[in-house]
């Protein structure tokens, strides 16, 4: 029979590379912990409303990538294409928002969009995300993104750029967008795109087609359209950020590819990645909340993506994570001495040494080499001879010494060792 393989589009971490992105997952969730985020475990599908109400109808991620589906009810639901939209939904739905403020929730795991693959783009990716909910404090602003800057750095990355700007608000971004429709108007752009730009003309300044670039060049900036409220917010977060000396560099030029931006926006940015350089990004969504049922609440977060994380972490040199690997292998000689082996083996276990055994048939040379391709820093050979003596051969792996221990001390020699 054929073989069957995994789908396309989907990357899949195998040992020892699976070592690195539990590394790299955990690298960027510690800052979120540390600064008092809870974690939250999401559904993986929700129903389809809520991304087309939370995210955009005419977003690329609704219209055009999501895996939507019927239930067996005939309900729609789809895999979940990003995260804010399905904790907004848990905070409305369990009543966080009518607790303390601010909500500062963390979360991680696989979200889903049918894009065409390529390296460092899939259609299954992974992703750390953090969402601070209640308070509009530019405080707060800068802490979601010194969280950010903060787990690159802590995996040793500095080939990296922190782009800010801001997208005003409900108050100054009308006025803003009729300026800027009426200046896409006077442009030269196939039917879709301005189709595209009658529903959401921001999205247009996120286009990537050389084409549609150059005569973007003298396209109105919404930096230079902000209302009072909005300049005095931007102003205040590149305050706190120089405070914090998290270096960012301005772009007004930012759109972040979906529609619930507000106020502050970023991305992160590496050099060594080619066209999919963003690892990450979020920003400030002060109308989602009331868009999806709830209150009128603010919020502001960011999804960090682990895999590009993990290919900036390659493109830098970087070695992060440490590949599985024992301290002590067990190597039986005969079945009273497996027994013997297993027992102690799971007494160590318990008490916090990693520990393995030559499983199967083989003889005691291929055994040996087992245990030096474990890592382990002792063998531990145990025959008949050894049960009748009441002993065990503990071999140090690097040095070649070996000595017999009374097997009633045996995890009291181990442990002595390692803990």
């Amino acid at each position: 029979m054929n073989r069957i393989d995994a789908p396309k589009g989907v990357k899949e971490y195998l040992p020892p590379e699976s070592a690195t992105f539990l590394a790299v997952r955990d690298a960027l969730s510690a800052p979120a912990i540390a600064a008092g985020y809870g974690y939250v475990e999401l559904p993986t599908f929700e129903h389809t409303e809520l991304f087309v109400r939370g995210v955009g109808e005419s977003t690329d991620v609704v219209s055009k990538e999501m895996y939507t589906f019927d239930d067996r009810g005939g309900r729609s639901m789809s895999l979940r294409p990003e995260g804010t939209a399905g904790v907004m939904r848990a905070v409305i739905e369990h009543g966080l928002d009518r607790g303390a403020l601010p909500i500062k929730l963390w979360y991680a795991g696989p979200f889903f969009r049918g894009e065409s693959p390529q390296l460092g783009r899939y259609r299954q990716f992974f992703q750390v995300g953090v969402e601070a909910i209640g308070v509009d404090d530019p405080a707060l602003d800068a802490e979601v993104i010194t969280i950010g800057d903060d787990g690159f750095r802590s995996l040793g990355l500095t080939d990296f750029t922190l782009e800010i700007t801001s997208l005003g608000d409900a108050k100054c971004r009308p006025v803003y967008r009729q300026k800027l429709i009426a200046f896409l108007d006077t442009l030269d752009l196939d039917e879709a795109t301005r189709a595209r730009a009658q529903v959401n003309p921001l999205r247009v300044l996120d286009d990537k087609r050389t084409e549609v670039r150059r005569q973007l060049a003298g396209a109105p900036l919404m930096v230079d359209h902000l209302c009072a409220e909005c300049a005095d917010h931007f102003a205040a977060v590149r305050a706190y950020l120089d405070a914090l000396r998290v270096h960012y560099t301005l772009n007004p030029h930012l759109v972040r590819g979906l529609d619930y931006y507000t106020k502050t926006t970023f991305e992160f940015v590496h050099h060594g990645l080619g066209s999919q350089s963003g690892i990450g990004g979020g920003g400030r969504y002060d109308g989602l909340m009331g868009e999806l049922g709830g209150q009128a609440l603010s919020g502001i977060g960011f999804g960090l993506g682990i895999d590009r994380t993990v290919l900036a972490c390659h493109a830098e040199g970087r070695v992060v994570g440490v590949a599985p690997r024992v301290s002590v292998f067990f190597v039986p000689l005969g079945d009273a001495a497996r027994v013997e082996s297993i027992a102690t083996m799971g007494k160590l276990r318990r008490a916090g040494v990693h520990a393995d055994l030559a499983y199967g048939t083989i003889g005691l040379k291929g055994a040996m080499k087992a245990a030096d391709r474990s890592g382990a820093t002792y063998a531990v050979v145990i025959g008949d001879r050894d049960l009748q003596a009441g002993v065990a051969q503990v071999k140090d792996l690097m040095s070649g010494e070996q000595s017999a221990v009374a097997l009633t001390d045996l995890v009291a020699t181990l442990k002595e060792k390692f803990l």
